[in-house]
C-alpha cells in the first residue's frame, strides 16, 4: 500500500485493503522521423497582415455635425467614444476636469483615435479635436499658442 490516495480511502472506509488499483502508465509513442533531403524544407504558411475591415464604415459624405463635449468626470468618455465611432468629429473641452482625470481621458481618446484610424489634435491647452478617418482637418498643424506653464498636458 504505497499509494497515499489508496491509504486514505482505506482509512475512510471507502475501499478495502485487498482491492488493488493498478494504474497503467502511458506508454511513450514512438515518432516516425521523416527523412527529407537537407535542401528541401517545408516553410510555414505566411498570412500577410492587412488593415482589418472596419465593421461599420462612417458616411463619407460632408460633415453635418460636430459634437462638443465638456466632460466633468471620466465616465463621460462613453459619450465621446460612441459619437466618434459613428464618424462624428468630437471637440473635447477639459476645462471642467481635474488634471488627473483630464490626462486619463486624453489617454483614452488617443487610444480611441488610434484604434479607429482617426486623429487627435490639441486646439488649446485644454481643448482637443478628435477627427475620424474620413475627415480632413486643414490648418497649419501647429498647436495654438498658449502659455507653456499653463499647459498641463505639454511634453516636458
Amino acid at each position: 500500500m504505497s499509494n497515499p490516495l489508496k491509504k486514505t480511502m482505506v482509512y475512510l472506509g471507502l475501499a478495502d485493503e485487498e482491492e488493488t488499483y493498478e494504474e497503467t502508465a502511458p506508454q511513450p509513442v514512438a515518432r516516425k522521423q521523416s527523412v527529407q533531403p537537407a535542401s528541401v524544407e517545408k516553410a510555414a504558411p505566411v498570412t500577410p497582415l492587412h488593415r482589418p475591415a472596419v465593421v461599420r464604415q462612417p458616411a463619407a459624405g460632408p460633415v453635418s455635425e460636430i459634437l462638443t463635449v465638456h466632460p466633468k468626470q471620466y465616465r463621460d468618455a462613453q459619450t465621446i467614444a460612441e459619437n466618434f465611432r459613428e464618424g462624428i468629429p468630437v471637440i473635447i473641452n477639459l476645462s471642467q476636469m481635474s488634471d488627473a482625470d483630464a490626462r486619463r481621458l486624453i489617454d483614452f481618446a488617443s487610444g480611441l483615435s488610434l484604434g479607429l484610424y482617426g486623429r487627435i489634435e490639441r486646439v488649446t491647452s485644454k481643448v482637443f479635436l478628435l477627427s475620424p478617418e474620413n475627415i480632413a482637418v486643414s490648418g497649419d498643424g501647429a498647436i495654438a499658442q498658449a502659455d507653456p506653464e499653463g499647459a498641463p498636458f505639454a511634453s516636458q
